[in-house]
């Protein structure tokens, strides 16, 4: 069974936005926040049409990261300017303890039964499972077996370094801490070690670019998830997948009904169309990439796992425990990682 605490857990102080006007709805409507880039194109071409043919509702997206969604939603005070979130699990707890989402009924959800054990809870549902672990370039490097070849020859000198940003890198640098003696509150082993090796990194960079830098052949090994290694290999791009000998990571993406939203009837229509069979099975095929919670959708066949309930053995984390820690740690790499 899945841990509520590990994959609903997670709080970094986010705050500064402008105060901005909530949506217009017209009738049949339900605004949500949404990814910018993959998710938002997926939504727009699969969700968007079923919800609208199974239940008339017109789903309005505004692509907005996950700490955008946390600010404006706070600085809103009280008028939510969309109905629906979706986010990562340190966010995640960010808006729970901001009391910024309404309390959740997951009977209302009728694929509910499809999910696994844990993904539903009084605040969310998840609707996307997240696999991260090492990619590499085959015809570049070898596979490498774990974290601790990621600063060791051959790897080293290929590799993509990437801070706390995201939740992937985030998790990443943790599981290398551990190597070194860390823990998920002491990512400072990991540092040390990079900082040693550092003069051999092939590149440091943000999030954002690290995919364009793998292409590129800038580097040749980065800690990603499976959805980029899957887009990358539909680009042509030579890129494989390996799960750590420690175990790949897993977490959650959630989605959650604003507090205040005058639209929860067509929320939840909403999230239920999400988590159908077809939208999901849709949702994991090029160039999305998504990997489902829908038990019923067959898995990609390369990811690294043969069913979602193999999920329940990988690495999480508990959020509640990192984000406090998170912000320090950004600004400790960007400090200390800049090449």
């Amino acid at each position: 069974m899945f841990s509520r605490r590990s994959l609903f857990a997670g709080a970094t102080a986010l705050g500064g936005a402008s105060l901005l006007p909530a949506i217009a709805h017209a009738k049949g409507s339900v605004a949500s926040a949404i990814y910018p880039g993959t998710w938002e194109d997926a939504y727009r071409a699969i969700v968007a049409p079923a919800l609208k043919k199974k239940d008339a509702v017109d789903l309005e997206l505004q692509p907005l990261f996950a700490v955008d969604q946390i600010a404006k939603a706070r600085a809103a005070r009280g008028t939510p300017p969309f109905d629906a979130f979706v986010l990562d699990p340190g966010p995640r707890i960010t808006g729970i303890e901001g009391g910024l989402f309404d309390k959740f009924d997951g009977k209302k959800i009728t694929n509910a039964s499809k999910l696994p054990a844990g993904t539903i809870d009084d605040w969310g549902i998840a609707v996307s499972a997240q696999v991260v672990g090492i990619a590499y370039n085959p015809k570049k490097v070898p596979a490498p077996k774990g974290w601790k070849d990621l600063i060791t020859d051959p790897w080293v000198s290929k590799l993509g370094l990437t801070g706390f940003q995201t939740t992937f890198g985030t998790v990443s640098l943790i599981e290398i801490a551990k190597i070194f003696g860390g823990s998920e509150t002491n990512i400072e082993p990991a540092l040390v070690e990079l900082k040693k090796v550092l003069s051999k990194v092939a590149a440091v960079g943000q999030p954002a670019a690290m995919p364009s830098l793998f292409q590129q052949g800038q580097c040749d090994v980065m800690y990603t998830n499976t959805q980029t290694v899957a887009t990358l290999k539909g680009r042509g791009v030579d890129i494989e997948f390996v799960k750590p000998e420690t175990g790949a990571i897993t977490f959650f993406t959630t989605l959650h009904i604003a507090k205040g939203s005058a639209e929860v009837e067509n929320a939840y229509k909403y999230f239920d169309v999400a988590l159908s069979k077809d939208v999901q099975e849709a949702l994991t095929k090029p160039p999305y990439n998504l990997v489902p919670v829908n038990k019923d959708v067959p898995l990609p066949a390369d990811l690294p796992m043969k069913s979602l309930d193999e999920m329940a053995t990988y690495v999480q984390h508990d959020w509640a425990k990192i984000n406090p820690l998170r912000a320090s740690w950004i600004e400790k790499f960007n400090k200390e990682m800049a090449k």
